[in-house]
C-alpha cells in the first residue's frame, strides 16, 4: 500500500540507510575466494569462535562454540527451529501479546496450542498471577521477546527473576526472540535470558545479524543453548535450512572482530529515536516508552476514534506515511489506538515523515 500510494514507509521494520561498506567488501573476498559451497550444517567453525567471543565481551560468559551455537537462517528460522524441537501433540505455549506473528503459527504446525497472554500498558509490563494461573500440566514453553516488538518494551533484571522460577517451579523450557538485543537505551542495558544462570540452563536465545548489520535480506542468525537442547535444535535445522550461506558466514566471522561494530548501535538508534520524538513533539499524536527496539508506538485517541487498522490504511493513502496498527500483533484484535513506527530511517525519510504526521 505504501509502494501504491507513494507514502513514506515506516512500517515495516528495515532500515533504509547503507549497510557498512568494509562488510560488503568482505562478502565479496570471500565469494572470490571460492567460498561458495554448503557450510557446516551448524555454521562455519570461524563464525560460531567469533560468536562465542561476542557473548564472552557482552555477557561476560563462556559458551562452547562447537556444543552451543549454531548459525540459522535468519533468527525466523532459528524461533520455528526452537519450538518444532519442543513442541509436541497437545503442548501448550504461553506467548506474549503483542507479539511477532512468527510464534504462534510456529506452534500450531507443531500440533501444539498457542496460549494468548496480553502485557499490561502502559508500561507492557507481565501481569505474574495470571501467568502463574495459565499454567497448566501441558504447559512446554515460555516464548518471550526482549525487547519486545512491537512494544519497544524490555525486561529487566528482576523480571528475569520471576521468570527463572517460574520455569524452574514448572519444569519449563524458555525461548527468548533477542533480534534488538544492541537496541536498548535505559542505562540497565539488555537483560538477555543467556545472563541469568538459571534460565541459561533451560532455555534458546535467537539472535539476528540482519538486525544488528541492517542487512535483513541476508537471513543470517544464530541460536544459543545448552548443548542438550542445541542437539535437539539441530536435529530441525539440519532439514529445514541445513546450512546458511557460506561467504556471508565468513564475512561476518571477520566483521565480528570489531566490538565497535555492534556496541556502537544503542547510540546510534538512540539519536533516531530521539530525533523522531523531537521532530514529533507538536503533533496531535502520544507518543509511548520506547525503552528498546527500532519502533516507536504512538497513540492517536486525540485524533480519531477510528479503528487502528482503518486509521493506518487513511494515513497511508491521505496523508502519506505507512505505519502499523499494532492490534495485528494480538490474538484478540485488541485495539489501544495505537500505532508502530520504524525510526531505522534515515534522517530526511524521518524529517519528511514527522512533517507529513504533524499536519494531521
Amino acid at each position: 500500500m505504501a509502494a501504491e500510494y507513494r507514502a513514506i514507509n515506516l512500517s515495516q521494520g528495515y532500515p533504509d540507510f547503507p549497510i557498512s561498506s568494509e562488510l560488503i567488501s568482505l562478502v565479496d573476498h570471500y565469494m572470490r575466494n571460492n567460498h561458495n559451497q554448503y557450510a557446516p550444517m551448524p555454521g562455519v567453525p570461524e563464525l560460531r569462535h567469533q560468536i562465542s567471543n561476542k557473548l564472552e565481551h557482552t555477557l561476560d560468559q563462556n559458551f562452547d562454540p562447537d556444543r552451543e551455537i549454531t548459525v540459522v537462517a535468519g533468527a525466523t528460522e532459528g524461533v520455528y527451529a526452537a519450538l518444532t524441537a519442543f513442541v509436541h501433540q497437545g503442548d501448550e505455549v504461553i506467548i506474549f501479546d503483542p507479539a511477532y506473528d512468527l510464534y504462534a503459527p510456529s506452534v500450531i504446525l507443531s500440533g501444539g496450542t498457542p496460549v494468548h497472554l496480553e502485557l499490561e500498558l502502559p508500561n507492557f509490563s507481565i501481569n505474574w498471577q495470571e501467568l502463574e494461573a495459565s499454567i497448566t500440566d501441558r504447559t512446554r514453553v515460555l516464548m518471550i521477546n526482549n525487547p519486545n516488538n512491537p512494544a519497544g518494551s524490555i525486561l529487566t533484571a528482576e523480571d528475569l527473576r520471576k521468570l527463572s522460577e517460574i520455569v524452574i517451579k514448572n519444569d519449563l523450557i524458555i525461548i527468548s526472540d533477542e533480534v534488538y538485543e544492541h537496541m536498548v537505551y535505559g542505562s540497565e542495558g539488555h537483560q538477555s535470558l543467556l545472563s541469568h544462570p538459571q534460565l541459561r540452563q533451560r532455555g534458546i536465545a535467537v539472535f539476528s545479524f540482519g538486525k544488528t548489520f541492517h542487512a535483513t535480506g541476508w537471513k543470517v542468525g544464530y541460536c544459543v543453548a545448552p548443548e542438550a537442547l542445541t542437539n535437539e535444535l539441530r536435529r530441525v535445522h539440519q532439514f529445514v535450512a541445513f546450512s546458511v550461506n557460506t561467504p556471508i558466514q565468513m564475512a561476518l566471522a571477520d566483521f565480528l572482530k570489531e566490538p565497535d561494530h555492534y556496541q556502537s548501535l544503542a547510540g546510534f538508534f538512540k539519536e533516531k529515536r530521539d530525533l523522531f520524538l523531537g521532530l514529533m513533539k507538536d503533533s496531535r499524536f502520544e507518543p509511548l516508552p520506547c525503552e528498546g527496539t527500532y519502533f516507536q508506538l504512538m497513540k492517536y485517541g486525540s485524533i480519531s476514534d477510528l479503528p487502528d487498522q482503518e486509521m493506518a490504511t487513511w494515513m497511508t493513502k491521505q496523508h502519506g506515511v505507512a505505519s502499523i496498527p499494532t492490534s495485528v500483533f494480538y490474538q484478540r484484535k485488541t485495539d489501544n489506538k495505537i500505532l508502530r513506527f520504524c525510526f531505522a530511517k534515515s534522517s530526511d525519510t524521518l524529517t519528511k515523515a514527522a512533517e507529513k504526521l504533524c499536519r494531521i
